[in-house]
């Protein structure tokens, strides 16, 4: 997608604070951190949303990734996971991404 920031940032276009990266997908720090853990999953493909994806063993890699990041960061033991979907979801870059969040007790419900 031409103006999508999330594609700018998988493609290198926009810098950003990486913490990992693959052919599928990039992991970086969030602008506005909500945890003092909050970083962005993000696959390297455009998709608007979660609904409109059609691979279920991408969806299965972001999984992987979040696991993977979260042990990296050391919050391995307690962290969440928030997929935002549409305007009434609070999403507010329509690119599939996946919030990861640690550092902290986070209470339920969540919203």
């Amino acid at each position: 997608m031409e103006n999508c920031i999330f594609c700018k940032i998988a493609s290198g276009e926009i810098p950003s604070k990486k913490v990992y990266e693959d052919d599928k997908a990039i992991a970086f720090y969030d602008l506005e951190p909500q945890a003092p853990v909050h970083v962005l999953i993000v696959p390297k493909k455009h998709y608007d949303n979660v609904t409109m994806v059609d691979d279920g063993a991408l969806m299965g890699h972001l999984m992987q990734v979040a696991s993977s990041v979260a042990e990296q960061l050391g919050i391995k033991a307690g962290f969440r996971l928030v997929i935002n979907t549409g305007k009434d979801g609070g999403q507010s870059v329509n690119h599939l991404h996946i919030h990861l969040l640690g550092g902290r007790e986070f209470q339920w419900p969540p919203g």
